[in-house]
């Protein structure tokens, strides 16, 4: 699954626009009073200006190689978000390395290097490393009803977990990650998981989507 764009609200807008502009440097396309559109990679991460807003977790692919180089050039930007005395998280069993932060929305935002891409940079890490958005956290009552309302729209496999607590579905360039948030918060901070709506456009086996997720329902804008 290839994410093409993420629109999230933003409570703190204006420093939402600096943030991800000044001390992120990504490039911001087009702005209005209301919504900013920045570049990231592959994709693009659109903010929604609203006083209705929960926090969101969302993670951006990095090279393979470069977390140790992500971590320091993160350090110089923000803080760290910590698993005890850990900055980097090690996932064995998706052969992945990650680092975490807040932006000023307090949203939960996560570099990832997933070994298995094989997208290995030799060279500074820059803005130019932050490569897609490779994931979006959904919080939910019910993991296999947002599951079995994907699988009428579009078919993505089960990359991880289960339907009782935690399950990725997709593949390692795109993600949906879904919690129950009646029993799970999210990593590494222990947050409370909310069901903070979104819009999604990706491409799966080469057709693309439009979906919004809002009150634990999935919809579809569009297909094509």
């Amino acid at each position: 699954m290839k994410i093409k764009s993420l629109k999230i609200n933003a409570s703190r807008f204006d420093r939402q626009v600096a943030f991800y502009s000044e001390v992120m440097g990504l490039q911001l396309i087009n702005k209005t009073q209301h919504e900013a559109v920045f570049e990231l990679g592959a994709s693009q991460l659109i903010f929604k200006r609203s006083e209705a807003f929960e926090p969101y977790h969302f993670a951006i692919n990095i090279p393979c190689n470069m977390e140790q180089e992500a971590l320091s050039w993160l350090k110089k930007r923000v803080a760290i978000l910590k698993d005890g005395d850990s900055e980097i998280q090690n996932f064995a069993s998706w052969n992945a390395r990650a680092i975490y932060f807040y932006d000023e929305d307090r949203n939960i935002v996560e570099f990832i290097a997933r070994r298995n891409l094989k997208n290995a940079y030799e060279g500074n890490f820059d803005r130019n490393c932050l490569l897609e958005i490779s994931e979006i956290g959904i919080a939910t009552d019910s993991i296999k009803s947002v599951y079995r309302s994907l699988t009428k729209i579009v078919t993505l496999q089960k990359y991880d977990g289960g339907w009782e607590r935690f399950c990725a579905l997709g593949d390692e360039n795109g993600l949906f990650i879904c919690i129950n948030k009646r029993i799970k918060n999210w990593f590494p901070t222990d947050d409370k998981a909310h069901a903070s709506p979104f819009e999604i456009e990706f491409q799966e086996k080469g057709k693309g989507f439009k979906l919004r997720f809002k009150n634990e329902q999935i919809m579809t804008m569009n297909a094509y």
